[in-house]
């Protein structure tokens, strides 16, 4: 089984004018790292014409798409019966999508497959992360 689950997903950006863009995204769940997941926009779906890519925790996620979860740069609720607000703050501005909950849910089934939710401490690495660390050090 591969340690690695990528999703394309559908975001539709919140932006002023009454229609909303449709822009793609990757959401992306490595064992490797299994506190957290990434959402990916490609470079044409950005202000700085690069990929940008947002980390944050699988369990922000996990609450997100049941109830207003998050107070940092990552914040998530439901909208409506169908719809998950995904907001993305930095000091440029903030970015607000909606996502497909039943995409969100079937992600998280995923991950969960591969690293069950609570058994996260079970697939880190200890040594080799300490290792890194000591490697970087100045």
């Amino acid at each position: 089984m591969s340690a690695v689950i990528e999703q394309a997903v559908q975001a539709r950006l919140v932006a002023s004018a009454p229609r909303m863009e449709t822009v793609p995204a990757t959401l992306r769940y490595d064992r490797e790292d299994p506190y957290a997941v990434s959402m990916a926009f490609p470079p044409p779906a950005t202000l700085e014409g690069v990929e940008v890519s947002w980390a944050f925790a699988r369990e922000l996620l996990v609450q997100g798409v049941e109830r207003p979860a998050g107070v940092g740069d990552v914040r998530l609720r439901p909208y409506g019966y169908d719809r998950t607000v995904v907001e993305f703050h930095a000091p440029e501005g903030v970015a607000m999508v909606h996502v497909r909950t039943s995409e969100l849910r079937r992600f998280l089934e995923r991950s969960q497959h591969l690293v069950p939710e609570g058994r996260e401490h079970q697939y880190l690495d200890w040594d080799q992360d300490l290792a890194k660390l000591l490697r970087d050090r100045p």
